[in-house]
């Protein structure tokens, strides 16, 4: 076994090489155009929804904002996207949900910066922030949105102490991300005593594992494009490569995806 798979074993050390990778990876993915930094989903049927020609080629990870973000009525509501990545879902859903304004927020000033000069989209703008300390006042927000990120996060209690703060009464937190199974325990425990009501949850594993296996092919060519041979195994992981640590966990059941709608009251 590869000497970064021997260190990737190790969560302590596995975070910090993903706190140095995040930016190297992003700065690779400019040069590319790559909007999407999420996984994907995909139904049995597949979901269908219309999409531009820009957004088709992004279909299965298009598909995993849509199923978030339908939860709740967006229309003519202020909306916050914490963690936006390259900005690819923000662009969608104010495109497509209707929005009175959309943020968003991401703590990569590279990545706040190909935001701005890639999405050009009316009651759009992106702001350098960090998701544990939110630039904003109370109950500033209608909803916030957060896909794929808080696993990165050192303290995701305090994560949700801050969404439950800028968000206004009656506001809905649109929130999906994976958890290891050692994982899990903290991860529903601090979801439990959030000052925020669960509405709905669910497993879109299986959803996430289709989307995957679609743009597995797309995302291996890239990586074999812009990746040294000894960080292959580190980005199969990030774009969920079929094969990869990530996929198979998905598959056999060593990591749990889910999607969840929560209110404050």
């Amino acid at each position: 076994m590869p000497l970064i798979d021997h260190l990737l074993a190790i969560q302590p050390i596995r975070k910090a090489i993903w706190k140095l990778w995040y930016p190297f990876l992003t700065r690779r993915l400019h040069e590319e155009g790559v909007v999407f930094l999420n996984y994907a989903y995909e139904t049995a049927p597949p979901m269908a929804i219309p999409l531009s020609a820009a957004d088709e080629a992004d279909r299965a990870c298009v598909q995993l904002y849509h199923h978030l973000a339908s939860q709740a009525d967006l229309r003519g509501q202020t909306v916050l996207e914490v963690s936006c990545g390259h900005g690819g879902g923000a662009s969608y859903l104010t495109r497509s949900f209707g929005p009175a304004k959309y943020t968003g927020l991401d703590l990569n000033p590279a990545g706040i910066a190909f935001c701005k000069q890639r999405h050009q989209v009316t009651g759009l703008d992106f702001i350098q922030g960090d998701a544990e300390n939110l630039p904003f006042a109370d109950a500033t927000f209608d909803a916030l949105i957060n896909l794929e990120a808080s696993h990165c996060y050192p303290d995701f209690p305090r994560f949700l102490s801050e969404v439950a703060r800028v968000l206004k009464p009656g506001g809905h937190f649109l929130y999906a991300d994976f958890r290891f199974r050692e994982s899990i325990p903290p991860w529903e425990m601090a979801i439990r005593e959030a000052s925020l009501e669960l509405k709905a949850t669910s497993d879109i594993g299986p959803g996430v594992i289709r989307g995957m296996e679609k743009n597995s092919a797309r995302s291996q060519e890239m990586l074999d494009r812009k990746l040294p041979q000894w960080l292959h195994g580190l980005g199969r992981d990030f774009a969920g490569v079929k094969g990869s640590r990530v996929y198979n966990a998905l598959v056999e059941g060593k990591l749990s995806y889910r999607s969840h709608h929560f209110v404050k009251s």
